[in-house]
């Protein structure tokens, strides 16, 4: 199964093959359909086999074909249970900017980190 056969755009093809992304992982042949077609989504893969993809790609794929975005408003959320995963994801995301969205920094202008002490005292 090819990336066009999940049905992505053909500018997120070109960008892909320019990235030399030649072959969907197995977690993006089963998550991008899922994906593009609005359900949610809950996977688990090992590292390296392209879970970033899985949803990042649908999402740009919805993202671009949406109206022009207002430019205050949250579009997507990526929520991360650590901030070592949060930096990892923003890694892979910023590997990506070079896909059909100079629009990607419009949509992800940036992923923020929030650090709550757990361990402080409530009043």
């Amino acid at each position: 199964m090819s990336f066009k056969e999940l049905g992505l755009s053909d500018p997120i093809l070109r960008s892909l093959e320019d990235l030399k992304h030649s072959e969907p992982s197995e977690i993006q042949k089963q998550a991008i359909p899922i994906v593009l077609s609005g359900k949610n989504l809950m996977a688990a893969a090992q590292t390296g086999t392209g879970k970033t993809g899985s949803f990042v790609l649908p999402m740009i794929e919805l993202l671009q074909n949406q109206a022009k975005p207002y430019r205050k408003h949250v579009h997507a959320l990526v929520l991360t249970p650590t901030r070592e995963l949060a930096a990892q994801v923003r890694e892979n995301v910023t590997l990506m900017e070079n896909l059909p969205l100079s629009r990607l920094q419009q949509y992800l202008v940036e992923l923020k980190f929030f650090h709550k002490n757990l361990n402080s005292k409530r009043d």
